[in-house]
C-alpha cells in the first residue's frame, strides 16, 4: 500500500529531518519544506493527507500557507510554534487549523497527535496487511483476499483501492484521484478514473459496492 503522504513545512532543518525520520519509522511518506513558497508548491503537487506546519516560516508564514490551502482543501493541519501566546493559537484555529504543538515537543508525541488527527480525519494508518471490508490486503503482494482466493490487482488498482481505504468516509473527487494515481501532470482524459474503478470493482466481486458513487461529486469507500 502506498504511504500515508505527510509534509513537514519547518524551516529548521534540524527539527525537519528528524520528524521526518519519525514518519519514516512510522510507515508514512513525508517530505520537506524550508519555507511558506515550497510549501505550498510541494501541497499542489503531493496532494499531503496531512501537513505539519511551522508559523514562522520564511517568505510565506504558516497562517499565510493555511488560509491559501483552505480555500479548497480541508486536509488535515497541524501547526508547530515556539510561541505560547493565546492569541497565536486562535488565530491558526481560525483560519483552519486541525492542531497545534508547541515548541519544544516530543516527536513521539507528535506522531500519537498525527495518528489521532489522521484516524478523527477519516484516514487510516499504513500496515502491509489490512483487513477492512472484509478483504484482507496485502501491499508487499499487491493482492486482495476475499473469501480465502488471491486476486491480483494491476498497480493502479491496487493503488486506487489502497487510496480509498486510507480515506474512508471522505467523498474522493475524479480529479483528486487522478492527481494522487497518475500524477499530477497526467494529461490524458480523466475518464481513465472510472474505467479503472470499473474494473476494480469486477474484480472484487460483491465486494465492489464498498466503492461507492456519489453522484456529481466522485466516489467514496465505505464497508
Amino acid at each position: 500500500m502506498k504511504g500515508i503522504r505527510i509534509l513537514v513545512a519547518e524551516d529548521e532543518d534540524k527539527l525537519r529531518e528528524i520528524i521526518l525520520k519519525y514518519l519514516k519509522k512510522e510507515g508514512y511518506e513525508g517530505f520537506g519544506a524550508a519555507d511558506g513558497e515550497i510549501a505550498l508548491d510541494l501541497w499542489a503537487e503531493k496532494k499531503p493527507d496531512c501537513i505539519i506546519l511551522d508559523v514562522t516560516m520564511p517568505k510565506m508564514d504558516g497562517f499565510e500557507v493555511l488560509e491559501e490551502i483552505r480555500e479548497t482543501d480541508n486536509v488535515p493541519v497541524i501547526m508547530l510554534t515556539a510561541r505560547r501566546e493565546e492569541e497565536d493559537k486562535i488565530q491558526g484555529f481560525e483560519v483552519g487549523a486541525d492542531d497545534y504543538v508547541t515548541k519544544p515537543f516530543s516527536p513521539r508525541e507528535l506522531m500519537v497527535r498525527i495518528k489521532a488527527l489522521l484516524k478523527r480525519s477519516g484516514v487510516a494508518t499504513t500496515e502491509n496487511k489490512l483487513d477492512v471490508c472484509g478483504m484482507i490486503l496485502n501491499s508487499d503482494e499487491r493482492q486482495i483476499m476475499i473469501d480465502h482466493e488471491k486476486i491480483n490487482l494491476t498497480q493502479k488498482e491496487y493503488e486506487i483501492l489502497s487510496y480509498f481505504i486510507n480515506h474512508q468516509k471522505l467523498v474522493l473527487t475524479r480529479e483528486q484521484i487522478l492527481d494522487r494515481i497518475w500524477g499530477y501532470e497526467y494529461e490524458g482524459d480523466i475518464r481513465v478514473v472510472d474505467t479503472t474503478i470499473k474494473r476494480l470493482r469486477k474484480k472484487m466481486g460483491d465486494k465492489g459496492e464498498c466503492i461507492q458513487t456519489v453522484r456529481g461529486m466522485g466516489y467514496k469507500f465505505k464497508e
